[in-house]
């Protein structure tokens, strides 16, 4: 339920951004300003809820820049370069990967088993499949078109036309297609990297709130200092009352605040690949989201690709399920015995009372022994 509720809001910060770039905005000036919201959020609140804290080491803070690193500046401005160099379709197609990409390097990390004998390993690895192939579906084909959705509601034609930020990031005529290939490959491999690395820092640094503010203060360094070398343009620095706000303020404080807390506790309770596996739900609630708010088209491969994804969906977490419960059931195994010595100590008193008495008994005994044993040889000495 956590991870669907973070897809969704994924998804609301996907619309205005697309919102946000319409009104002009530059993508890399918004994921600055994203990470600069949400560390003014997260820093306060984690000093309030996580008084008690264990203490920084320098492998926790090597952690949280690698975790602002990877999931936070370097995959997402890698993805927008993806979208400036090919196009939005072939950068989103690629983004789905991460599910595949995570569960090849949490087997790598030994995080989790393949284990291709059982069902549970063969369900993992075949809604995974299914999930990834329902996203392909749901890129690549379209179909005849649908109107069940339509609300003939144009947010887009409200706040203006695609200006340069859009039409940067989505441009497809750019020569140099084989770059923007590997910045969304690289997109994905960090993305993937980021949950192996946050299930480390939750291990070692349970505290969710600031694990999550440390990294967004990362984030934020990070995303800040790429952003003020490569826009030269500082109107685009400025805020107002308007969609801008409302999209920076909704993806720090929601999006990477709330959320990736929420992720961090999921990825330390169920591993990454129940973290990933509902990425490419946020394809398909954005596409409906569009339908509605946006005036999108949604055709029928849309449809079905989002029925391949949601049955893939089921399946992995029904695998994890069933590993779940298998491993719940093996620890009863080892707990009648920890049952036993601990009624043994607690009902103790009176046996170790027992204990006692008999050894001084037996000790008694043996020193009247010896004493009888003694008078035995002095009478054979005084006969001689």
């Amino acid at each position: 339920m956590f991870m669907v509720t973070v897809q969704v809001v994924f998804a609301g910060a996907n619309v205005l951004f697309k919102l946000a770039a319409n009104d002009g905005m530059s993508l890399r000036v918004i994921v600055a300003y994203r990470f600069v919201f949400a560390t003014v959020f997260m820093v306060p609140l984690a000093l309030i809820v996580e008084r008690k804290r264990p203490k920084l080491t320098w492998t926790v803070l090597l952690q949280a820049f690698l975790c602002g690193l990877l999931g936070g500046s370097l995959s997402q401005n890698l993805y927008l370069e993806s979208l400036a160099l090919t196009s939005a379709t072939f950068a989103s197609a690629m983004f789905n990967l991460i599910p595949a990409v995570t569960f090849v390097l949490a087997v790598a990390f030994r995080m989790e088993k393949l284990c291709l004998n059982t069902m549970s390993g063969k369900a993992k690895v075949l809604g995974t499949l299914i999930g990834l192939g329902g996203a392909m579906l749901f890129t690549f084909y379209n179909g005849i078109q649908l109107n069940i959705l339509s609300t003939h509601l144009d947010l887009l034609h409200h706040y203006g036309q695609a200006t340069a930020g859009l039409a940067a990031s989505s441009h497809v005529a750019s020569p140099n297609h084989v770059l923007g290939a590997l910045a969304a490959l690289g997109s994905c491999i960090t993305f993937a990297l980021w949950l192996i690395v946050q299930t480390k820092m939750s291990e070692k640094y349970p505290c969710h709130y600031t694990s999550t503010a440390l990294m967004c203060v990362m984030g934020a360094i990070q995303s800040l200092t790429y952003a003020l070398c490569t826009e030269k343009d500082w109107s685009q620095w400025r805020l107002g009352w308007n969609v801008r706000l409302l999209t920076v303020a909704y993806a720090g404080i929601l999006a990477s605040g709330l959320m990736y807390m929420l992720i961090s506790l999921c990825v330390r309770i169920r591993g990454p690949l129940y973290a990933s596996i509902f990425n490419p739900l946020l394809l398909v609630l954005v596409a409906f989201a569009g339908s509605l708010f946006l005036e999108e088209k949604l055709y029928l491969g849309s449809v079905l690709g989002a029925v391949l994804i949601v049955l893939g969906l089921y399946i992995v977490l029904w695998g994890k399920g069933k590993e779940l419960k298998k491993m719940t059931q093996l620890m009863p195994s080892t707990s009648p015995q920890i049952t036993e010595q601990i009624e043994i100590i607690v009902t103790s008193p009176t046996c170790l009372k027992g204990l006692s008495e008999g050894l001084e008994a037996k000790e008694a005994n043996s020193r009247r022994d010896r004493i009888e044993e003694k008078e035995l040889m002095d009478v054979e000495n005084a006969s001689n």
